[in-house]
């Protein structure tokens, strides 16, 4: 029997919370529950061109592309979403908190404006230049391979560690420098200008500028890579976190995508919230922190919750499953239509319209085994790969 599910709850993953909802619908909400608790907040809006989601699936790793759930959106009323967004951003923010937002060419001298305007332009901090290296080649214009990165601030008690990201100097001679050793042991290079003398020792710390060259975008190879067009280097958004908030604190992305501000997050011990208006992001982001875990039986450590929100209605489904040595083992899987593959297969069970998950498995190639929830009336919960899902009772 089919059974209906509000929210997702995961044990022993990371302290977060991702929605299923358009930001614009959703802030009021947000605001009522987080207002002035947010530490940070990276926003990556949505661009122009239609983003997708390529997956591998089966043992012959077979790829498919699927579309991200969004309707194409006009300068104007792309700009009419960014006000609304950056003007609940404010009010979510505390007073040590900090904005980054990620743009480009096209629409980064409205947004600078905008957030002149909601942020006041005293609360500017930096316009990061992030070197992409890759993704434009022309012969009208220069090729097009940097994003903007605009860091503001809520106020001037804003929290900020530049130490926190700073690199050792190492052993690298620059200009006409002279090696040289202190009593101390500690190694380096000098030089005199003007009549002083100038020292840089070999552990001194490094800090990045404005300009980030040195952070790769995500290669065709990496293992990093989740298959989302736009995905960004979980290094970039580590930076972010490490500078402008601590272990524990809240940070917040409200166009979630593949999940990388989550699993930054997750990494470095802050909790997060994340939203996203398709349910491909919440399957994705979901990998990833499934994945990066580690952990085979959910439950079992004390990490903080993972809970997923959405208050959209499940799809239809029906499987052709046994239960043997209190193993689920489903042959047949057919979610929504039924055209779509499996993508994620759970079982556990419900408790005031919240699944509780207790076993996973994210790469289902059917049939399948897996572990039914100890002393519990058991559900399994359902993916294909449009995102659709469904929760089922399991009866012996």
């Amino acid at each position: 029997m089919q059974v209906y599910c509000s929210s997702e709850r995961h044990g022993g993953i990371a302290d977060g919370l991702c929605f299923l909802g358009r930001a614009e619908e959703i802030l009021a909400e947000l605001v009522a529950e987080y207002r002035g608790n947010v530490q940070l907040i990276y926003l990556d809006p949505p661009s122009p061109e239609k983003e997708s989601l390529s997956l591998k699936l089966g043992h012959g790793q077979r790829l498919i592309k699927l579309p991200v759930a969004g309707d194409p959106w006009t300068e104007d009323n792309f700009l009419t979403l960014m006000r609304t967004v950056l003007t609940g951003c404010h009010a979510l923010l505390n007073p040590t908190g900090a904005l980054y937002l990620h743009t480009d060419d096209r629409m980064g001298a409205h947004l600078r404006l905008m957030c002149d305007e909601i942020f006041g332009k005293a609360n500017f901090q930096n316009e990061i230049i992030w070197s992409r290296k890759t993704g434009g080649r022309s012969t009208r214009y220069f090729p097009r391979r940097h994003d903007t990165i605009l860091y503001y601030r809520k106020g001037r008690k804003v929290f900020f560690d530049i130490t926190a990201v700073g690199k050792p100097r190492g052993p690298h001679r620059t200009n006409h420098m002279k090696r040289f050793t202190d009593d101390d042991g500690r190694t380096g290079f000098s030089i005199r200008a003007r009549g002083k003398l100038y020292k840089y020792y070999d552990d001194d710390l490094v800090y990045p500028s404005d300009v980030w060259t040195d952070i790769e975008p995500i290669k065709q190879t990496s293992r990093e890579r989740v298959g989302w067009a736009t995905q960004r280097p979980e290094a970039l958004i580590k930076r972010l976190l490490l500078t402008s908030s601590r272990e524990d604190d809240l940070v917040m992305d409200l166009f979630g995508g593949s999940g990388t501000t989550a699993a930054a997050a997750a990494a470095a011990k802050r909790r997060f919230v994340t939203a996203d208006l398709s349910p491909l992001s919440l399957y994705t982001t979901r990998r990833r922190l499934l994945a990066q875990s580690s952990a085979p039986a959910l439950g079992q450590k004390s990490f903080g919750e993972l809970i997923f929100r959405y208050p959209a209605p499940s799809a239809t489904a029906k499987i052709e499953a046994e239960i043997v040595k209190h193993q689920l083992v489903i042959s047949e899987a057919k979610v929504g239509n039924g055209n779509q593959p499996l993508v994620y297969a759970a079982t556990g069970y419900v408790a005031q319209d919240c699944f509780v998950a207790c076993h996973t498995n994210c790469a289902p190639v059917l049939p399948i085994k897996i572990q039914l929830p100890e002393n519990r009336e058991a559900v399994v919960h359902l993916v294909n790969a449009l995102g659709e899902q469904a929760f089922l009772t399991v009866e012996e």
